[in-house]
């Protein structure tokens, strides 16, 4: 079996891209707060932002193939800690598009739908970008210094994802579960939409973008919908109670980082390679 090379190993999505690529591929994952284990994959405790640990890491797996979902992906704590979080989002991402020039293999970088500002939707590969927070900004700078140091890298942008809990992290949706089981209220924005697909999904499609994709890919879901409307849904499918679930507007709530309204994806591109997320109901009907 060849030998990919998945970071961040212990997050949500780096999870499940091991899990799936384990039956057709030898998976080493990295981790750095998190430890994390699994028996059929050797998972290792890196600095990504280390370069010589970095450059070590690649000298002792000779991986043929990399999928780099490592990040600080907090918008918030991005905003807060910008100097500290590029180092991550940034630094060692385009370090890792050099080595895999270097080795010349695939490389598969996991950015967002966040580099958008929400004003034109749904957005296509070749929209212009313009973030509205710092992990946006991050992300796509990012993008252009992987693609500089190496123009076969796929970038996939990600949309908001979710999912079963892994060993060492969780989706958006559990605290919305755990909130609503509880009888406390929930307020959700009805203001804000996404094109939302599980963690399963978007582990198969970066999975394709390994073997297809060169450049920026759109890995979004079929479906545009709210906050608000996905807990609607999430309450239906799940049999949750209702009476704690309340909408509310961007504005009513204050954070860090600003938030887009609209940052839907236009997957297309990815839809006509083979792509294929379930509706949004199918996949809450799995968990």
């Amino acid at each position: 079996m060849k030998k990919l090379l998945v970071t961040g190993a212990s997050g949500f999505l780096g999870w499940h891209v091991c899990e799936l690529a384990k039956l057709q591929w030898e998976v080493s994952g990295t981790y750095l707060a998190n430890m994390v284990s699994s028996p059929s994959i050797t998972l290792r405790k890196v600095d990504l932002t280390d370069f010589q640990e970095l450059n070590r890491l690649f000298q002792e797996i000779q991986p043929e193939a990399v999928i780099h979902t490592a990040a600080q992906s907090s918008p918030n704590f991005c905003q807060t800690h910008p100097d500290e979080t590029a180092s991550i989002n940034v630094t060692a991402s385009a370090n890792i598009a050099g080595i895999c020039a270097d080795y010349s293999i695939p490389c598969v970088f996991t950015s967002t739908d966040l580099v958008f500002d929400g004003l034109n939707p749904p957005y296509k590969e070749t929209d212009s970008v313009c973030p509205v927070n710092y992990y946006g900004e991050q992300k796509v700078r990012a993008e252009s210094e992987m693609l500089a140091r190496y123009p076969l890298t796929a970038i996939c942008r990600m949309p908001l994802m979710f999912g079963n809990v892994t060993p060492t992290a969780s989706s958006f949706i559990q605290p919305f579960i755990n909130i609503l089981k509880e009888g406390k209220e929930l307020s959700l924005f009805i203001d804000e939409f996404r094109t939302p697909v599980s963690g399963i999904t978007a582990a198969k499609g970066l999975l394709l973008a390994l073997d297809k994709v060169n450049g920026r890919i759109h890995l979004g879901g079929k479906e545009r919908i709210s906050r608000y409307e996905f807990g609607r849904l999430l309450v239906e499918v799940l049999q949750l109670p209702e009476t704690g679930l309340k909408s509310c507007r961007q504005a009513d709530v204050k954070m860090a980082a600003p938030r887009a309204k609209d940052v839907s994806l236009d997957s297309s591109m990815a839809f006509g390679l083979g792509y294929s997320p379930l509706s949004l109901r199918e996949e809450l009907e799995l968990l």
